[in-house]
């Protein structure tokens, strides 16, 4: 069996600053910016290269150019759209397209800087991509574990539980089901227990995890 190395580890949790332009002298002047200020960055000279290796455990944030041959800023955004990645998108252009900043920012960039633009003002960018990013993967924890509690449940538990949190009462879930009451009394017992629900309210929470999960 496998076990994760330090440095594994490590890979995962450090927040690392992705930048993709074509222009060998933005990247050149992205990279001494931000590392500057102690971050870890890593650029990329295409969408097409970034892809290749792009590994969704990683955290940090992507500083993405709208405009490059090949695979474009805005399909790489919709490809890791569609894969429901959490690394937040600042995407830059030095174009100055309203629809396209509008398209992009509606597509889930947190922002869309037109060149050139200040350092202080990428910066403020960057720290608020990386506060959302350590946001988004809290709760994609949390949401894991809440599916992996609701995957332990037998099935009648399951059962007793999604009718529970459609706020039905025990004796109306013992009738339908064909049950004595007692008998739902000890399946919700033992599922708040597996759900580490302290009450119906907590309970209700954590249904409303899984749902935005699956």
């Amino acid at each position: 069996m496998l076990t994760a190395t330090s440095d594994t580890i490590k890979k995962t949790n450090v927040q690392t600053i992705f930048v993709v332009d074509d222009e060998p002298d933005v990247r050149a002047a992205l990279r001494l910016l931000i590392k500057s200020v102690g971050y870890k960055v890593e650029c990329f000279a295409s969408a097409d290269e970034f892809f290749e290796q792009f590994d969704a455990e990683r955290k940090g944030c992507l500083i993405l150019d709208v405009r490059m041959p090949g695979m474009s800023g805005m399909d790489l955004q919709e490809k890791l759209a569609a894969m429901e990645t959490l690394l937040p998108i600042i995407m830059i252009s030095g174009h100055g397209e309203i629809p396209m900043a509008v398209k992009a920012v509606q597509n889930g960039a947190i922002d869309f800087l037109q060149k050139p633009f200040s350092d202080q003002q990428l910066l403020d960018r960057i720290s608020q991509a990386l506060s959302i990013n350590d946001q988004r993967h809290n709760e994609h924890s949390i949401q894991h574990d809440a599916e992996e509690k609701f995957n332990s449940l037998t099935p009648r538990e399951r059962e007793i539980f999604l009718q529970v949190v459609s706020g039905k009462l025990n004796k109306v879930i013992a009738y339908e089901l064909s049950i004595s009451t007692r008998t739902v009394e000890i399946h919700r017992a033992k599922g708040m227990e597996k759900m580490g629900a302290k009450n119906l309210s907590e309970l209700i929470h954590i249904a409303n995890l899984i749902k935005k999960e699956k």
